[in-house]
């Protein structure tokens, strides 16, 4: 019997997929069913996971991709498409966030490095995916991870949080302006998830202690507390969701 949800004949391509949420995401994909394209500015830790899904039993390739770069995101799609013959699936995953401090502090190369990767590059890959669909007539389905922070003051990462508010508006106007397409555009807020790119707020005793004394669930997410929203979106369980974004943080903004 299949699974309730699964992705069985679809292609999805996972950015950030080296580790984290990324890793997690591409993981579970694989494991419902679907041929995974991973993507990462470096191959080394894309062949670590891409190993650990083939010997699970899923499929897998690796393209390195620096979603920063509007002509990698082309190489990407070509790759994955030779690989596999289409792309049914994105997730924008790979983010940065270089400044840590008072927004007014910025310097610029931080700020143009963290709208490049943030918000150009989710961008520049939905875009991607839509010609590549639009071209087979094809539906598809779009899943951007996002954060609390978009939602939220976030003092110290006020920069960071302005990407994610803009993912999460991109989100909304992509899926009304894609919806006659049978294009799904849905995010993803998750809070505190215990990662190495969260690690400077999840390791600081003061940071951990003020968060967890506002969660409901009083403890922060691993990346498979993610992954599972993330194949929900993707999948056809979700085919009348559009535009949403959904948190998934612990009950820290109730």
């Amino acid at each position: 019997m299949q699974p309730f949800i699964h992705l069985n004949d679809k292609v999805a391509i996972v950015t950030g997929a080296s580790r984290g949420i990324g890793e997690a995401i591409a993981r579970t994909y694989a494991q419902a069913g679907a041929k995974v394209v991973l993507a990462s500015r470096k191959l080394d830790g894309l062949k670590e996971v891409e190993a650990k899904i083939v010997e699970a039993g899923g499929e897998a390739f690796s393209v390195a991709c620096h979603t920063g770069a509007e002509e990698q995101i082309e190489h990407l799609f070509r790759s994955a498409v030779e690989r596999f013959g289409k792309v049914d699936v994105l997730v924008n995953n790979a983010a940065t966030n270089p400044y840590f401090g008072p927004m007014m502090n910025v310097e610029m190369a931080a700020w143009e490095k963290t709208f490049e990767v943030n918000v150009k590059g989710y961008f520049w890959t939905s875009r991607a995916l839509v010609r590549h669909l639009l071209a087979r007539k094809a539906p598809g389905a779009i899943v951007n991870v996002a954060s609390v922070a978009g939602q939220m003051a976030m003092p110290l990462q006020g920069v960071y949080a302005m990407t994610k508010a803009a993912v999460i508006s991109m989100t909304k106007t992509l899926a009304m302006e894609l919806g006659t397409e049978n294009i799904r555009v849905n995010a993803i807020a998750p809070g505190l998830v215990e990662t190495k790119f969260a690690a400077a707020l999840t390791t600081s005793d003061e940071i951990s202690r003020m968060v967890r004394e506002k969660m409901a669930l009083k403890h922060f997410a691993q990346p498979e507390d993610i992954a599972g929203l993330a194949l929900l979106l993707a999948s056809d369980q979700s085919r009348y969701m559009t535009g949403e974004c959904v948190v998934i943080d612990g009950g820290w903004t109730l």
